[in-house]
């Protein structure tokens, strides 16, 4: 199955179709997608959080489900997932924040592969095509165990997306460029999650390396906090702008999070405009 490709379904918009209208039709620079943790502050706080963010301008969300050891994320984001665990956060509890969400914009799930292979590839993307979430991050997930889920996603049209990193091999870079669905994760730094100061410089670079390896969108992720950063990554070519660690800060850091954080998404959508 190609890129675009999506099983017959009667005509109802897949996951992979409704990610790919989001970034057709946004009326940006570049699609915004804001990261909330799942479960951060709360679970009910997660969905105010995730309306506020569509309200100041999100085109898609990321949702990431909390984990003991999350491999990718920096201490901001590690912190908010430990204190959602803390509060009672489980799978099925995010999956309900992705159905609340789901009717506004596309939702892509981030988990880690123990979740999802727990359960049986086949279950796991079941359960998450059931809540309406279009697409899926695994960011432990090797390149070479990958065709399982992606099977499983392909078969229910949702996006199983890739990452790709600024170190990723050309011959490799190619191959998981060639497999990626609803758009290519192309995180602009070494390292894990987190707000850094100085990034516009490798933008360009890394954007047209994922480019030049896939057909579908490339999104640019890890480190982007400003709207200064929002408008260099899309200035540089990305289709789309991930911001997490700096929306997750907000979170915890606000008397009202829902607002905290929308007051943030809302400067980074207008310097995508």
């Amino acid at each position: 199955m190609s890129a675009t490709a999506t099983p017959h379904d009667g005509g109802q918009a897949t996951g992979i179709d409704r990610i790919a209208q989001a970034f057709a039709a946004n009326g940006k620079r570049a699609a915004l997608m804001p990261y909330l943790m799942g479960g951060f502050p709360t679970l009910a706080e997660s969905v105010r959080i995730g309306q506020a963010c569509v309200h100041a301008g999100a085109d898609m969300l990321e949702l990431g489900v909390p984990y003991s050891d999350p491999l990718a994320d920096g201490p901001v984001i590690h912190e908010a997932g430990t204190r959602a665990l803390a509060g009672g956060a489980t799978l099925m509890g995010v999956l309900e924040v992705a159905r609340a969400l789901t009717p506004s914009v596309p939702v892509v799930l981030m988990c880690y592969a123990n979740m999802v292979l727990a359960p049986g590839a086949d279950a796991f993307v079941e359960r998450l095509v059931r809540s309406g979430a279009s697409g899926l991050i695994v960011p432990d997930l090797p390149f070479e165990e990958a065709p399982e889920v992606l099977a499983a996603c392909d078969a229910r049209g949702l996006a199983l997306v890739p990452l790709v990193a600024p170190t990723t091999p050309p011959e490799r870079l190619a191959r998981i460029g060639k497999r990626a669905r609803g758009f290519l994760y192309t995180v602009s730094v070494v390292g894990t999650t987190g707000e850094r100061a100085a990034l516009a410089d490798r933008f360009a670079d890394v954007v047209a390396r994922a480019k030049a390896s896939t057909e579908v969108p490339v999104a640019l992720g890890f480190g982007i906090s400003t709207p200064e950063q929002a408008l260099q990554a899309a200035q540089a070519g990305a289709d789309g702008v991930i911001v997490g660690t700096r929306l997750v800060r907000a979170a915890g850091e606000s008397d009202d999070p829902a607002a905290g954080v929308g007051e943030v998404v809302a400067e980074l959508a207008a310097a995508l405009l």
